[in-house]
C-alpha cells in the first residue's frame, strides 16, 4: 500500500515542488520515496512495502523507459498475468505486480484494467506520446483525485498533497455543504475544494494536451439466478476461503493480521485466514459501546493472539481534529474514529490487516435492507391511500407509528439515500446561510443510480444506491484513509471480482427472509464459526458521542466550537447552539446532526485557518 501525487506542466522547479508534495502523504508510505521528472510531468511516490520489498521500487521503469508508472494497491492475480506476458516474451527485472501492470499496459493497453483482481490506482506515463493514463478499480478501494487549474493537471492519492503546488487555488466548493448535511459524506463528484474531484470507481482517465477523457469500464447488472440453496452455500464458502487465501499473500518478511469485531462479517474472515494476531477496539462505556468480549472469546476459541483497546472520550475528541485532517474532506461516520485507533493499535505489530468491508452491500447486511412482516401488509394496501394517509399524519406532531406511515406513503426513491440520512433538505436549508442554501435536493444525488435499476426489486435497488455511494464515498473512503494515516494496508477480501460476479446472481430471498439479512452468507459462514457469532445481528460500530455531550465538558467543547466567529459564515450560529441545548437537556436526541456539524467545522478550522 503506497501513495503518489504528480502534476504535467512546463513549470521549471518541478524538482522541489514534487517533494513538497510527496512530503504531505509520507504517512502512506513511511518505507521509501521515488520520483520521476520530466520537462512535462513530476511524479512523487512513497512506498509501504509489501511484494519484492528489496526490488519493488516506485516510479518503475518498463525496458526502454518510455513508460514509467506510480501505483497504489495490491494486484492478487499478478502471478497469472505474469506468466501470461512472460510466454508473450516480456522480461521481467523484479517479482512486484507494480510491473506486471506496466508490462499488461504495454500488450493490453486500456483493457489492462479489466484483467486485474484487486485493488488499485495508477498513473502511466507515457514519455514519447506525452500522455497520461490513470485508473481506479472497480469498487473504489483505493482514492484518486485530479483538479485543473492554472494549466497545470495535478493527481493524488490523497487531495492534501495539492496545497503546496503554487498553481493550486484552495477552495471551498459551496456547493458540497448541503449534501454533505444529508448523506454525512462527500457526495459529489467534485470534492469540497473547489475544482478538485475525485475519479469514480471502475474509471479510467486520459490526459492529453490539456484534455481530459473519462470512461467507465466496469459495468455490472443483477440477474436473479434460481439456485438451489445448499449449493450456493457451499460455493460461496469455497470463493470466499479462496479470496481470503489470495488477500492474506505478502513478502515473507511482512507480517499481516486482521481486525475482529463482535459481528459476523470480520469473524468470517478471521476464522479462515487464522492470523497471528487479531485487533479490536471498544469504548470505555458499558457494554453496548464494547463487543471487544466477543473477539477475544471468537480468538481463543480459534488459539489467535487477541489485542484489544478501550478507547475514553477525552482521546476520541483529541483525535477528531486528525481523524478530520487524514479524512481529506469532512466527514462525519463516528465509526471513523475507532477505526483510526484501531489501525494505530494494529501498525504496532503489523503492517496489513484483512477486514469485512464490502459484506452488507453484496450479500445485503443492513437493517435498513430488512422489512417487518406488519411493513409488508402495510404496503399492500394501494400506494394512493398510503400517500394520503402519510400527507395527514405528517402534518401533526410526532406520535408512535408516524414514522412508520410517513415511510409507507412514499416510494423508495424518495427517502433512501444509503446507510445515513442525517437532515433533509429542508432541515439542512434551515441552519445553512443563504450564501450555502441550495436547491439541489438528496433526491437530484440519486436519481442517476435509481434510473439504472428501475426496473429491479427494492433490495436491489437498495444495494445499488449502497454500492456507488456508501461503499466508495463513506465505507471504504475511511478504511483507506484511517488505516494509510496509521501506515497501515487494509484488505478486504469480500470486495473481490469474482465474489462480486457471484453475489450477482443470489435471490433476493437467500440474501434478506423474514427472520434475518446476508442469510446465505450465515449459513456459508457456519462453516468455521459458532452458530451464535453466524446469527448475531449486525451492531457497526458504536460510538456513545450522544451520550458524552450530555456531560459537562464535553457540552462546552463543542458549544465552545459552535460560537466560533468562523461558524457564521456557514450555520446560522442560533440554529445549530439550539439543537445542541435541545440534546444536552434531554428535549430531542440530535446527536448525529450536531457531530456532523461539528465534523464540518472541525475540518474547515483545519484546512482553510490553521494551514
Amino acid at each position: 500500500m503506497c501513495g503518489f501525487t504528480g502534476y504535467v506542466n512546463k513549470d521549471k522547479n518541478k524538482n522541489k515542488v514534487i517533494k513538497e508534495m510527496s512530503k504531505t502523504i509520507i504517512h502512506r508510505g513511511p518505507d521509501m520515496e521515488g520520483y520521476y521528472v520530466d520537462d512535462d510531468i513530476a511524479l512523487g511516490f512513497r512506498r509501504l512495502s509489501f511484494q519484492d520489498v528489496k526490488n519493488g521500487s516506485q516510479p518503475m521503469y518498463n525496458s526502454d523507459k518510455s513508460l514509467v508508472i506510480v501505483y497504489n494497491g495490491e494486484v492478487y492475480n499478478f502471478k497469472e498475468l505474469k506468466a501470461d506476458l512472460i510466454k508473450l516474451g516480456y522480461k521481467f527485472s523484479n517479482n512486484s505486480d507494480t510491473e506486471v501492470i506496466l508490462h499488461g499496459y504495454e500488450e493490453y493497453k486500456e483493457e489492462i484494467v479489466n484483467k486485474l483482481r484487486g485493488m488499485f490506482a495508477f498513473v502511466i506515463w507515457d514519455v514519447k506520446n506525452k500522455e497520461l493514463f490513470a485508473a481506479r478499480d472497480m469498487f473504489g478501494i483505493k482514492p484518486f483525485y485530479y483538479t485543473v487549474q492554472n494549466d497545470t493537471f495535478m493527481f493524488s492519492s490523497e487531495i492534501k498533497s495539492f496545497i503546496p503546488n503554487p498553481n493550486f487555488n484552495k477552495e471551498l466548493n459551496k456547493e458540497a455543504l448541503k449534501p454533505y448535511l444529508t448523506f454525512q459524506y462527500s457526495v459529489l463528484d467534485e470534492t469540497f475544494f473547489k475544482g478538485v474531484y475525485r475519479l469514480k470507481p471502475g474509471y479510467t482517465l486520459k490526459y492529453k494536451d490539456g484534455k481530459i477523457k473519462l470512461n467507465k469500464y466496469f459495468n455490472y447488472k443483477y440477474k436473479e439466478q434460481k439456485q438451489e440453496f445448499n449449493k450456493l452455500v457451499d460455493s460461496i464458502h469455497k470463493n470466499i476461503e479462496h479470496s481470503v487465501e489470495i488477500h492474506k499473500i505478502s513478502d515473507d518478511t511482512v507480517k499481516v493480521g486482521s481486525f475482529l469485531s463482535g459481528g459476523i462479517d470480520s469473524s468470517y474472515v478471521v476464522s479462515v485466514f487464522k492470523p497471528d494476531l487479531t485487533f479490536s477496539v471498544g469504548f470505555d462505556y458499558g457494554d453496548k459501546f464494547n463487543e471487544t468480549n466477543y473477539s477475544k472469546e471468537l480468538s481463543d476459541i480459534l488459539k489467535i493472539k487477541n489485542k484489544r483497546k478501550l478507547i475514553k472520550p477525552d482521546e476520541f475528541f483529541k483525535s477528531l481534529e486528525s481523524v478530520q485532517y487524514y479524512s481529506d474532506e469532512p466527514h462525519a461516520n463516528l465509526s471513523a474514529v475507532p477505526l483510526y485507533f484501531l489501525s494505530e493499535l494494529a501498525r504496532r505489530d503489523v503492517k496489513a490487516v484483512l477486514s469485512g468491508e464490502g459484506a452488507d452491500e453484496i450479500y445485503g447486511g443492513y437493517e435498513s435492507y430488512f422489512e417487518t412482516k406488519a411493513f409488508k401488509r402495510y404496503k399492500k394496501i394501494p400506494f394512493f391511500i398510503r400517500r394520503g394517509i402519510k400527507n395527514i399524519v405528517s402534518i401533526f406532531p410526532y406520535f408512535k407509528g408516524q414514522g412508520f406511515l410517513i415511510k409507507g406513503g412514499q416510494k423508495l426513491e424518495e427517502y433512501y439515500v444509503g446507510e445515513a440520512f442525517i437532515m433533509n433538505d429542508k432541515e439542512a436549508n434551515d441552519i445553512l446561510t443563504k450564501n450555502y442554501q441550495s436547491k439541489l435536493s438528496f433526491r437530484d444525488i440519486t436519481k442517476p443510480y435509481y434510473d439504472q435499476v428501475k426496473d429491479q426489486p427494492e433490495l436491489i435497488k437498495k444495494q445499488y444506491i449502497d454500492m456507488n455511494l456508501w461503499l466508495p464515498n463513506d465505507i471504504l473512503l475511511k478504511a483507506d484513509k484511517m488505516t494509510m494515516a496509521n501506515s497501515l494496508e487494509l484488505r478486504v477480501p469480500f470486495l473481490d471480482k469474482e465474489l462480486f460476479k457471484q453475489s450477482l446472481t443470489i435471490p433476493s430471498e437467500y440474501k434478506v427472509n423474514d427472520k434475518t439479512t446476508k442469510y446465505a452468507l450465515r449459513c456459508a459462514s457456519e462453516k468455521v464459526i459458532p452458530e451464535n457469532w453466524a446469527k448475531r445481528p449486525k451492531k457497526g460500530f458504536p460510538v456513545p458521542f450522544s451520550i458524552w455531550i450530555k456531560e459537562e465538558k464535553y457540552y462546552k467543547l463543542v458549544k465552545k466550537m459552535f460560537e466560533q466567529s468562523f461558524v457564521d459564515e456557514f450555520f446560522d450560529k442560533d440554529k445549530i447552539l439550539n439543537l445542541l441545548e435541545e440534546h444536552y437537556s434531554n428535549k430531542k436526541n440530535n446527536g448525529r446532526k450536531i457531530y456532523t456539524i461539528y465534523s464540518f467545522l472541525i475540518w474547515y478550522k483545519k484546512y482553510f485557518i490553521d494551514l
